[in-house]
């Protein structure tokens, strides 16, 4: 299925039914009075977070969407049945913006939530509502109110615990091919990753985290250069970013430290508060290195880099490392969900007495 993550849609709520003007017409009844009912509401438009969906496709080739306008009231006291409301089923992590503005209007963050995005038109009065004591035959009513129209930009911000940051063939596919459920493709050329891949890491019984791997960045990017500019907004959400870089660049001519450094550039120049995020350097493709060579490289690019903060080392191809890394991993998520979690609130029964 082709990954879209924007999508330009225009949304028209239903209008209400018009009031009736009606009066009651019975044997022997001469002035029966007015019993002209209500319209029905229009139709309103609803979107769902959908746990099964990870893209925004349907919408690139669907952009109206209207909900049915309420039924006109009707004689003998009969309102109109409300219009039929629709729901547009959305992806975890959609952002609802207003096309024009740019404004965000709604952001559907957890599995099964729905919220109204455009309230569909009241119905109008029938003339059984106007009915006083000097106006005993009314002929007044009222037309149905117009439902909600708006012009939207939907984006998606996949939810993921955990980003995969480098350059193209850092081995981020591989990575995550070895760690998680996903699949992604992995060939020996540039660019193999077009749109972002999530894998679901199964660290212990009910005990998972969710890792992002984007297509590669590369220096320019924040200016439109290759591909990984286009989902940088991916990584928004992560609570942990790994930089991957090959420590054994096939071509002898690439300097690994230098190709960090632009990674970091790109990511400040995107985002700054992207670029705070908690983030760790993994150095893969230890297989590539002799044994003897290692402890000397590793030490060489962290000092070059000026790198402060943890490093692993690690063989995406032979999971040498992999699982270490998962448990740090899976630690530091914890630790982030237990510091975010709200105290509970003592007890009342078990308060101290005041003195």
């Amino acid at each position: 299925m082709k990954f879209v993550d924007e999508a330009l849609i225009d949304i028209a709520a239903g209008d209400g039914g018009n009031g009736c003007v009606s009066f009651r017409h019975e044997k022997y009844k001469e002035f029966g009075g007015p019993n002209g009912g209500d319209g029905g509401r229009g139709g309103h438009v609803f979107a769902v977070a959908d746990p099964n969906l990870n893209t925004l496709v349907d919408f690139r080739y669907s952009r109206r969407h209207e909900a049915k306008r309420g039924q006109h009231g009707m004689g003998s006291d009969m309102f109109g049945a409300a219009g039929e409301d629709i729901t547009l089923k959305v992806p975890v992590g959609t952002l609802i913006n207003d096309a024009e503005t740019g404004e965000l209007l709604y952001e559907l963050l957890t599995p099964g939530e729905k919220i109204m995005i455009a309230k569909g038109g009241d119905g109008g009065f029938g003339n059984m509502r106007f009915k006083s004591a000097i106006n005993r035959a009314p002929r007044q009513k009222t037309p149905g109110w117009p439902g909600e129209k708006k012009s939207l930009k939907l984006e998606l911000k996949v939810l993921a615990d955990v980003g995969l940051l480098g350059m193209p063939n850092a081995g981020k596919s591989t990575f995550i091919a070895a760690v998680s459920n996903a699949r992604p493709k992995i060939a020996d050329y540039p660019f193999t990753t077009l749109h972002p891949n999530l894998g679901v890491v199964r660290v212990g019984p009910e005990q998972s985290f969710v890792v992002a791997d984007i297509p590669g960045l590369i220096e320019g990017a924040s200016e439109g250069a290759g591909l990984g500019h286009l989902f940088l907004r991916h990584l928004q959400r992560t609570r942990l970013l790994l930089h991957m870089v090959d420590i054994a660049p096939f071509d002898e001519g690439v300097d690994p430290v230098a190709q960090a450094k632009a990674i970091v550039a790109e990511l400040k120049k995107y985002d700054k508060a992207l670029h705070d995020k908690p983030r760790w350097l993994v150095l893969n493709k230890l297989d590539m290195v002799p044994a003897e060579e290692r402890e000397a490289r590793v030490k060489d690019f962290v000092k070059r880099f000026k790198w402060k903060g943890p490093v692993f080392e690690i063989s995406a191809l032979t999971r040498e490392g992999c699982e270490s890394l998962v448990q740090a991993i899976y630690r530091h998520i914890r630790a982030e969900q237990d510091a975010a979690a709200p105290e509970a609130a003592p007890d009342p029964r078990f308060a101290p007495d005041p003195e």
